[in-house]
């Protein structure tokens, strides 16, 4: 079943590093052909994270110019492929980071729910190809053509404004928390407190973790953290004895730090015996050097989680429905985008950017 497509695929077209500075241009462009596995989205909300900033300059690789970002997206149906099932029109809906996979039964990741790190075909919401060739477009548009599969259904009560930021930078921190056993008992620290940091904080709370804290360089979000529930929060540049006062005094640290000059080896120093740092933030530069000791001497672990399942993205959205948890958002227009992400990367969000279609 489809509606009439008497759409025009439009939005913030990206056309070379530049763009970061406030210069996408509002465009017509061509989506993918549409197939009979496809959604069509009338975008409504979509929210703004790090990756669309660090695509735009090109900072992890050369993008695929010309590109759409935006992978925090919300809307409604409003074109149904033959051969989906489970979407029909009308229905509110969000796509995060990931819009494809191989999706095999001989896929050992897209078989035991880890399509997030399929090795055949891994396809991106933008800056990205899906197999036939053709562009992935994202969010910063008027609509969104994609695989349904990659589709979640947003639940009532959760408002768009608030789903937007979960469907990458919830995801983002919700997988490795409960990836690592997140609940009761466990003591976590977030390291960078800013739009991926907050949702590690309120998940944290939400999953009944026995001690939460923020850490971050300035003291300037100490009183957000407190009121988002943490039960401290650490500001390092007030004391350069911070990481010795909190020595041992973790089983797991989030951290989404992705700036330079991250003292690895100090946070390591927070984790108590046979704790775990998984590190989620994507920095364009190599992430630091830092002692083995620092690992040895605690039986310690550091590692890496990007995004998270389908599975896990449904979990995490009936999570937040049941218990009403809020990200921080601020909203701003679509027309707005150029100043958005230049507001984004001057570190003005308080705590995620989530642009609306007028």
């Amino acid at each position: 079943m489809t509606s009439d497509t008497d759409y025009t695929f439009e939005g913030w077209v990206a056309h070379d590093p530049s763009s970061v500075d406030g210069k996408m241009k509002w465009e017509t462009y061509t989506p993918k052909p549409f197939t009979d596995s496809d959604i069509d989205i009338k975008v409504t909300h979509c929210g703004v994270c790090g990756t669309d900033l660090s695509s735009l300059r090109s900072g992890w690789k050369p993008a695929d110019y010309p590109i759409v970002v935006g992978h925090e997206i919300v809307g409604h149906v409003v074109r149904v492929g033959a051969n989906v099932k489970d979407v029909k029109l009308g229905d509110r809906v969000g796509v995060g980071a990931q819009s494809g996979s191989c999706l095999r039964s001989d896929c050992k990741s897209c078989s035991s729910d880890n399509e997030q790190h399929c090795p055949n075909e891994l396809t991106s919401t933008y800056d990205s190809r899906y197999k036939d060739g053709s562009k992935a477009y994202g969010g910063y548009s008027r609509y969104w053509r994609g695989p349904a599969s990659f589709a979640f259904k947003i639940p009532d009560g959760v408002p768009s404004e608030i789903a937007a930021p979960l469907l990458c930078g919830g995801l983002t921190v919700y997988a490795p928390l409960v990836n690592n056993g997140a609940g009761p008992g466990v003591r976590v620290a977030v390291a960078g407190f800013g739009g991926l940091g907050h949702l590690a904080v309120l998940f944290a709370k939400t999953l009944g973790c026995e001690k939460v804290v923020a850490i971050s360089r300035s003291p300037s979000k100490r009183d957000d953290a407190l009121r988002m529930g943490a039960d401290d929060y650490i500001a390092t540049a007030e004391d350069d004895k911070w990481h010795t006062k909190h020595a041992r005094s973790f089983d797991l640290i989030i951290s989404t730090i992705s700036g330079a000059g991250f003292p690895l080896d100090q946070y390591l120093s927070l984790l108590d015996v046979k704790g775990n740092l998984i590190q989620v933030g994507a920095p364009e530069d190599p992430m630091p050097a830092f002692s083995a000791f620092s690992l040895i001497m605690g039986d310690r672990k550091v590692g890496g989680s990007m995004i998270g399942s389908r599975k896990q993205g449904r979990e995490m959205l009936e999570l937040v429905a049941k218990t009403d948890l809020k990200s921080w958002v601020q909203v701003r227009p679509m027309s707005e985008a150029n100043q958005v992400i230049q507001d984004m990367d001057k570190g003005k969000a308080r705590y995620r950017y989530v642009l609306q279609n007028e």
